[in-house]
């Protein structure tokens, strides 16, 4: 059974003491649909925009999140097997993903844990600015394991 909201918002954005210094935050967090947001502030490199290691948590977090909120956290935990990051354009501002999965695909993938002690999924992303436009693109391997 996947865990309470409140519970899945203080794990991805306190747990994590990196992650918390980076002052992202927890918009939606519903089964199958999470999004995030990484503040441009405290998080600016040399040239202002965003930096490179802030943009790569924003793309990396949403896989453990959607985990918390859809998948059976007793009987099973993620890691994450990949992540490419391309960047596009400078993020100026603060930046937010959404990540989805498909009711049918959290059965499948618990179905296929149970029988085979893990099951991997794909993740494609995008990190978007506030006016809609891409910054970055992610490919990410996740894997569900059996605990």
């Amino acid at each position: 059974m996947p865990l309470p909201t409140e519970l899945v918002r203080r794990l991805t954005e306190e747990q994590i003491a990196f992650v918390k210094r980076t002052g992202l935050k927890a918009e939606a967090l519903e089964p199958g649909h999470v999004r995030l947001r990484m503040p441009l502030a405290g998080n600016e490199n040399h040239i202002g925009s965003m930096y490179a290691g802030a943009l790569f948590t924003l793309a990396e977090i949403p896989g453990g999140a959607l985990f918390l909120t859809s998948f059976d956290a007793e009987r099973f935990y993620p890691i994450v097997k990949s992540l490419n990051l391309r960047f596009l354009r400078p993020a100026t501002g603060d930046i937010r993903v959404e990540a989805r999965l498909q009711t049918d695909d959290i059965e499948r993938l618990q179905a296929e844990a149970d029988r085979h002690g893990k099951a991997d999924y794909p993740l494609h992303l995008q990190l978007m600015a506030d006016d809609g436009s891409v910054v970055a693109e992610s490919e990410a391997t996740y894997q569900l394991r059996r605990r």
